[in-house]
C-alpha cells in the first residue's frame, strides 16, 4: 500500500504559528482588532467594499440569505451538486431551495435550467463556483435582473478565482467564502461574506452577533439594541491572525494548484476518463480536481481500489435532494438528469498546494491500476 495521500489538507508554516501565538498573547481572543484587519485584507484581495468574517462558510451563507430579508416561503434556486450548506441556508431562513440542473462541462448551475424553475415565489438565486471554476455569471445576472431576483455567489471553492479577468467577490449581491482546512487558505474553521452594499453589510454584521446593533467596542454606555434575530457566528482574533498570514501566501497556493492540475492532465491523458473542463473566460482556483469515469467503469470499484492503495479519493457531491432530510421535505425523484449522470461517474483526486509531484504520479499510477481492476 502506498502512503496515505488525502484528497485535501491544510498547510501551516512557522509564520502562521507565530501570528497565532502573538494573537493569543494579546489582550483580545475574540471581537478584537485582528478581525477587522483580516476583513480589510480580504476585501482588498477580492475587490469588494465590505467583508464580514464569521466562524464558518455555512454561517456566511446563513447571514447572506438572512440579510436579504426575503418573505417567508420564498423560493431560492440553487444547485443540488454541492455541499448541503448551499441549500440548508435557505431553510434556516424560512425559504425553500429549488434545485436546477447543472451543465455537463463545468458542473455549475445551468442558466437555461434556472429559467425553467422561476415562479412567482422565486426571489433569489444561489450559484456555486464548483471546484473553483466561476459560473456563467453574466448569464445568471441577466436572469436575475430581468426577474428582479437577488444573487448570492457561493464561492467557498473559489477564493482567488477570476471571471473575465476580475476576481470573484463583488459580482453578486453577496459572495460567500470558506476557510476550512482543505481550502486555499484556512482559519481552522471560518468563512466570510463580501458585498458592495452597505445596508446588507450592516445587517450581516448584526446577524453574526445575535442581531445586536453594536459591538462592545462601539458602546459608549451599557445600552445596545437587538434589531434582528441573529446567532453567535463570531470568529476569534487568533483565527483571523492565521487568516491574515495565510492570505499573504495565496498567490503561491493558487499557482501550485494550477501546476498540479497541469501535471494531472499530462499523466492522466489516454485513460478512459473525462478530465476537468476549464472555460476560457475564467481562472480556475482548483479547490477540487475531479474526473469522470467512462460509463462502463464502476466508479465505486475504482473508489475502493484507490482507497486500498492509500489514495484518499472522494466524491463531490451526493446531490442534496438524495438525503433523507430532503426526502422528508418532499424532494422526490430528481429532474436533474445531468446531475444524476455526473454524480454516478465522478471521482475527486487529491488536490492541495503542498502535494508533491511524485505524489501526483503515485495517484495517477494508482488510478490506472484501479481502473484496470474495475473493468
Amino acid at each position: 500500500m502506498a502512503k496515505n495521500i488525502p484528497y485535501g489538507r491544510q498547510s501551516i508554516d512557522d509564520g502562521d504559528i507565530a501570528a497565532v501565538v502573538q494573537a493569543l498573547k494579546s489582550d483580545y481572543l475574540t471581537t478584537g482588532p485582528k478581525v477587522g484587519e483580516f476583513e480589510a485584507s480580504l476585501s482588498k484581495y477580492v475587490g469588494a467594499t465590505h467583508a464580514i468574517a464569521v466562524n464558518t462558510g455555512t454561517a456566511a451563507l446563513d447571514i447572506a440569505v438572512g440579510a436579504l430579508q426575503l418573505p417567508e416561503g420564498s423560493e431560492i434556486i440553487t444547485t443540488p451538486f454541492t455541499f448541503v450548506a448551499s441549500a440548508n441556508c435557505c431553510l434556516y431562513n424560512g425559504c425553500r431551495p429549488v434545485f436546477a440542473d447543472i451543465d455537463a462541462k463545468a458542473y455549475n448551475l445551468d442558466p437555461d435550467a434556472v429559467k425553467k424553475k422561476i415562479t412567482k415565489k422565486t426571489k433569489a438565486i444561489i450559484y456555486v463556483d464548483y471546484a473553483g471554476q466561476p459560473c456563467k455569471i453574466d448569464e445568471l445576472k441577466e436572469i436575475a435582473d430581468s426577474h428582479g431576483l437577488k444573487l448570492i455567489e457561493d464561492a467557498a471553492h473559489a477564493l482567488g478565482a477570476e471571471y473575465k479577468g476580475k476576481r470573484v467577490g463583488s459580482f453578486a449581491d453577496i459572495t460567500c467564502f470558506s476557510f476550512h482546512p482543505v481550502k486555499h487558505i484556512t482559519t481552522g474553521e471560518g468563512g466570510a461574506a463580501t458585498t458592495e452594499n452597505a445596508e446588507l453589510a450592516g445587517r450581516m454584521r448584526m446577524l453574526r452577533n445575535h442581531g445586536i446593533d453594536k459591538t462592545p467596542s462601539e458602546r459608549a454606555t451599557y445600552e445596545y439594541d437587538m434589531k434582528m434575530l441573529g446567532r453567535n457566528y463570531r470568529i476569534t482574533d487568533f483565527q483571523c491572525a492565521l487568516g491574515i498570514s495565510q492570505l499573504s501566501r495565496i498567490a503561491g497556493n493558487l499557482k501550485r494548484r494550477e501546476e498540479i492540475a497541469k501535471l494531472y492532465g499530462k499523466l492522466l491523458s489516454g485513460m478512459p476518463i473525462t478530465l476537468p473542463y476549464v472555460s476560457p473566460d475564467v481562472r480556475h482556483a482548483w479547490h477540487l480536481y475531479t474526473i469522470l469515469l467512462d460509463g462502463k467503469i464502476s466508479r465505486d470499484r475504482v473508489f475502493e481500489g484507490m482507497r486500498k492503495r492509500g489514495i484518499g479519493v472522494n466524491v463531490h457531491y451526493i446531490p442534496s435532494y438524495k438525503f433523507s432530510y430532503y426526502q422528508k421535505l418532499g424532494y422526490g425523484k430528481s429532474e436533474c438528469k445531468v446531475t444524476e449522470d455526473v454524480y454516478a461517474r465522478i471521482l475527486t483526486l487529491p488536490m492541495y498546494h503542498s502535494l508533491k509531484d511524485d505524489e501526483v504520479a503515485t495517484v495517477a499510477k494508482a488510478l490506472k491500476e484501479s481502473i484496470k481492476e474495475a473493468r
